[in-house]
């Protein structure tokens, strides 16, 4: 799940039947964004949506190919295309404060 916004507000029915995101919404206003993130871990799961966001941006939505075998093929080829462009100076992003 996504950070919830700084000014992120509980839904009509947080009372009754929260939602997840009410949940996330009452704990880091009870314990803080840095506490939210290590206990939800969120700065475990970022990263992979962040790879699976270039993927698709980059590659495409879906597979094209019918057969597993085809689409294993697809699946190699697109990963090598990604770690390639890594290799040739994405950037990497530094947490500094």
């Amino acid at each position: 799940m996504p950070q919830p916004r700084a000014d992120a507000v509980l839904s009509a029915m947080a009372d009754t039947e929260p939602t997840q995101r009410d949940g996330h919404i009452q704990a880091i206003a009870g314990k803080g964004r840095m506490a939210w993130q290590r206990d939800s871990d969120h700065n475990e799961r970022a990263p992979a949506e962040g790879r699976f966001a270039r993927w698709k941006q980059v590659i495409g939505d879906g597979l094209r190919f019918h057969s597993d075998e085809a689409r294993a093929t697809e699946v190699a080829v697109a990963a090598q295309v990604l770690d390639r462009m890594l290799d040739l100076g994405c950037p990497n992003s530094v947490r500094v404060a």
